[in-house]
């Protein structure tokens, strides 16, 4: 059927769309009450237009995961070759497929240390439960039967499953359903002094240290952390963090795990998050820019340790999914890394990233309420205070980001909030990868006006 963009087509099919489809991450009620809030049609570049033929420039690559722009015609091509060829094949049972093995070469080689092998998921979420179940598999194998509590930390976001769910420390994700994880423990953010030692801090006992140290290293498989939190607010590793709590799990012989879904495959500059920091976690959960989202694939790389004591069981590894290695998604997956190397698209993600910087710069001297800018390549975002000069937040009643954001998408500029922390009204910017000066300057002159719209209601 060919695709119409009149009135009346647009109204059915958002009454089917009310009627047959229930969306994740989405109020139900709202939705049911105001129909779908955009349509999308077809995208190139960093726009994207929608069934009614208008254009938005997409300021948060969709997810997170769209780095090489929409509409890339070498991956559409990637993908119908091999699927004329092969368009799917099992990875079970020992069986396997050249595109798994060239990517997971890949990959590996890109990787910090000596992280040695990848075991491929279909995104991030499956990823992360994949490492906690790895993690705890390794220790069984080394014989530590009860090291199987996993540590994550306040405002991290790591999937949606049972176990991901479980370790996200927003809390409307992980109680959703009230299915959990009980072996998941959630400490602090950031308190770097407490990972290095320091008990005088009040906050101790709520630090990756002191949980370990209360519930006994004998029972902490692993300690998983984003580099730079995405669906929490961008909040940045510390300097200095990263490193503190790799050191805290080699003294305490547990393993960390770098969630760098969002952060890997060029987001913030490095070809992955823990490289600004360089740091080598055990294990790294990686999905999203692992194909620029043209295909669901994520995976879980290893390092050479846990590698080689995993290859040498003789019982079945019982874990696995029907499109782990899926030879398509593969396909997609070494052309994006073809097109990230060729392109030097992490030198374009460093030069635009301070175009960004500049941006936030002029945001921040023309509007009172911008506060806390803070970018690393095209990871970014920037609080909204009452007061910046006291840290004071606005009240509740005021969402301020998602008011922002509004405006935003009004004037065609899509970028996401995070105000689900009591206090907190974070606007989240994270263009595609491929994103040029004048994009950036398009964007922060949006912003301009949102702020100004938004800061007349404060009348």
């Amino acid at each position: 059927m060919s695709v119409s963009t009149n009135a009346g087509y647009i109204e059915k099919l958002s009454e089917l769309d009310k009627k047959y489809y229930l969306h994740p991450t989405t109020v139900p009620s709202e939705f049911i009450e105001k129909g779908p809030k955009i349509v999308f049609k077809e995208g190139h570049g960093v726009r994207v237009t929608d069934i009614k033929g208008d254009t938005y420039i997409d300021g948060v690559s969709m997810l997170w995961n769209v780095n090489l722009g929409h509409g890339q015609k070498e991956i559409a091509q990637a993908a119908y070759d091999q699927m004329v060829k092969l368009g799917y094949s099992s990875s079970f049972y020992g069986y396997s497929n050249e595109n798994a093995v060239h990517l997971a070469e890949k990959v590996v080689n890109m990787a910090p240390g000596d992280l040695s092998a990848v075991f491929f998921t279909s995104g991030g979420s499956e990823s992360n439960d994949t490492a906690f179940k790895l993690a705890r598999h390794y220790w069984d194998l080394k014989g530590y039967k009860n090291k199987k509590k996993i540590i994550s930390i306040n405002r991290s976001y790591h999937g949606a499953t049972i176990s991901a769910g479980s370790a996200t420390g927003i809390e409307g994700f992980r109680n959703f359903a009230g299915s959990k994880d009980s072996a998941m423990l959630k400490a602090e953010s950031h308190l770097t002094n407490c990972e290095l030692g320091d008990k005088s801090d009040p906050n101790y006992n709520q630090s990756i240290r002191g949980l370990i140290e209360s519930e006994g290293a004998d029972t902490i498989a692993a300690v998983i952390l984003e580099p730079i939190q995405g669906a929490g607010g961008v909040h940045v590793s510390p300097d200095g963090y990263l490193k503190a709590v790799k050191d805290l799990c080699e003294e305490q012989n547990v393993l960390l795990i770098a969630d760098e879904v969002i952060c890997g495959f060029g987001r913030t500059g490095k070809m992955f998050g823990v490289d600004n920091w360089d740091v080598v976690p055990d294990m790294m959960s990686v999905a999203k820019g692992i194909t620029s989202g043209y295909a669901q694939l994520g995976g879980v790389l290893l390092s050479k340790t846990i590698r080689d004591l995993l290859v040498q069981s003789d019982k079945i590894l019982g874990h696995g999914f029907t499109y782990s290695g899926h030879p398509t998604a593969c396909a997609i997956g070494l052309k994006a890394m073809e097109i990230i190397e060729r392109d030097n698209i992490l030198d374009n993600v460093n030069t635009m990233g301070e175009e960004l910087k500049k941006g936030f710069t002029y945001l921040s001297d023309k509007h009172p309420h911008v506060a806390k800018t803070r970018s690393v390549g095209l990871l970014s975002g920037f609080d909204l205070q009452e007061d910046r000069d006291t840290d004071k937040p606005f009240d509740n009643s005021i969402r301020a980001a998602s008011i922002v954001v509004e405006e935003c998408f009004k004037r065609k500029l899509i970028l996401r909030a995070a105000d689900f922390e009591e206090g907190k009204n974070i606007v989240a910017v994270a263009p595609p990868l491929i994103v040029n000066k004048e994009e950036i300057d398009e964007m922060i002159n949006i912003i301009d006006t949102a702020l100004t719209e938004f800061e007349k209601t404060l009348k």
